[in-house]
């Protein structure tokens, strides 16, 4: 079936559904990266089967661009464009994110100091909004419903084709490991290095209050060896214990996959290599790690125990000192991934506050996986989400949100947000945003 038969079918089905507590639930055919609540109430619902979403419709070399189905994941869009020697500007950094999945939430990765967000190397999005109708939009055709795509998080349209821009690329990538026992002296430098004109890829992992190491990656064209994360070796741990490395550039892209960055530290011995050896094929990965956390939630719920804490938080670079030295005494959970985050301009999703406070400034993504959380005298989620906000930062939505809508309108712009979903879905058929994210 090509493409405008699928959306066609598509549109016919929204527009003969009917509203539905939470939103229309979708069938997609990778996996979910929101993070599983103990109760969803969605659950049971018939979902809108969007599986054959997954076509890569034009790679154009000349011009630079590619257009894909919203399904479509980046590891399939990298296989295609690297042997054309492109990339896309932003490649998240699990095989299983999709394009349209990396539009809706807030994917970032190395390139994001000098890029943005993926979204911000998007040119055009194809949408199916609430009456059925199919809307296209870009910075030049509806500019407002274009720009409040991102972080939308499904509730505005469902996504159907993504144009984005691509980069040269090469085939290898020499990476160069910088390593600080100060925190003073590595955030000089990851800001300095931030600052210059370069191509590096830049991203960083903060092993322990004194092991920091700043991960630097070049494009080369030979390298004396490769090395290889997706089985018997654990990525972030070379990144101290090496000074360099090289790997194929779509290993590298996908470093953090096998072991959905050190999610795999939550199973015991997974991390051992007689272990991974013996069953890492069937845990291992994005996929499987993922798999296993929506087959546990239910235990999880009836122990009545608190998710491990799986979340980015996004603090502005003025505040990034003061953050980090609160979390290396009270939060204490390492290791923690940090990405430097330039966005393109002041979305128009964000409270104007935030966008006035932040202008000019990076933000720095801190990635934590799998903190605990079951003390039962402090939800330390709930503790995250409130020093992220004193400190004018943002929280991504894909895991557990405590806001009210109080709160939560103070972060995202409500007028805006209002405007757009009364034009696209003003039956609330995708949910409404503070509903669908912070109310499961």
């Amino acid at each position: 079936m090509n493409h405008q038969a699928k959306v066609a079918r598509l549109a016919k089905a929204v527009a003969q559904s009917w509203p539905t507590p939470g939103g229309l639930v979708l069938a997609k055919a990778s996996v979910s990266h929101v993070v599983p609540g103990a109760h969803e109430p969605r659950a049971n619902a018939k979902p809108l089967d969007l599986k054959s979403l997954n076509e890569i419709l034009l790679i154009d070399a000349d011009k630079q661009i590619a257009v894909a189905e919203a399904g479509v994941s980046f590891y399939d869009l990298v296989q295609a464009t690297l042997p054309l020697g492109l990339m896309p500007a932003v490649v998240p950094e699990l095989k299983t994110i999709t394009v349209g999945g990396a539009v809706s939430g807030c994917s970032v990765e190395a390139l994001s100091y000098k890029y943005g967000g993926f979204h911000d190397s998007c040119l055009a999005y194809e949408l199916v909004n609430g009456r059925g109708e199919i809307i296209n939009c870009s910075r030049q055709v509806n500019p407002d419903i274009f720009e409040m795509i991102h972080g939308s998080y499904g509730t505005l349209g469902i996504l159907t084709k993504i144009t984005c821009k691509l980069l040269p690329a090469k085939p290898l990538v020499k990476m160069t490991y910088l390593k600080f026992s100060d925190f003073a002296d590595f955030w000089d430098n990851l800001q300095e290095l931030c600052a210059g004109s370069t191509d590096n890829f830049i991203d960083a992992i903060i092993h322990a209050p004194n092991k920091f190491t700043i991960c630097l990656g070049q494009f080369v064209d030979k390298a004396p060896y490769l090395s290889h994360y997706d089985w018997l070796k654990v990525f972030y741990k070379s990144t101290w214990q090496k000074t360099e490395d090289y790997l194929t550039t779509s290993d590298y892209f996908f470093r953090y996959d096998a072991d959905c960055h050190w999610l795999s530290k939550t199973v015991p011995g997974l991390e051992n290599k007689l272990v991974r050896a013996l069953i890492g094929k069937f845990v291992l990965g994005s996929t499987n790690l993922i798999n296993w956390s929506r087959r546990l939630k239910k235990l999880l719920a009836a122990l009545k125990r608190r998710p491990d804490i799986i979340v980015d938080v996004f603090i502005p670079q003025n505040n990034f000192p003061k953050f980090y030295r609160w979390y290396a005494k009270d939060f204490n959970f390492f290791p923690l991934w940090i990405v430097p985050y330039r966005p393109r301009l002041a979305y128009p999703w964000l409270n104007e506050t935030i966008t006035k406070a932040a202008a000019g400034q990076l933000f720095i993504d801190c990635a934590i996986y799998g903190r605990p959380n079951n003390n039962p005298g402090i939800d330390w989620s709930k503790v995250l989400e409130d020093k992220v906000f004193a400190l004018g930062g943002i929280k991504t939505l894909i895991s557990q949100n405590h806001y009210s809508p109080e709160r939560f309108w103070q972060i995202y712009n409500r007028q805006n947000y209002n405007a757009i979903k009364n034009r696209l879905d003003k039956n609330n058929k995708f949910g409404d945003l503070y509903q669908k994210m912070c109310q499961k």
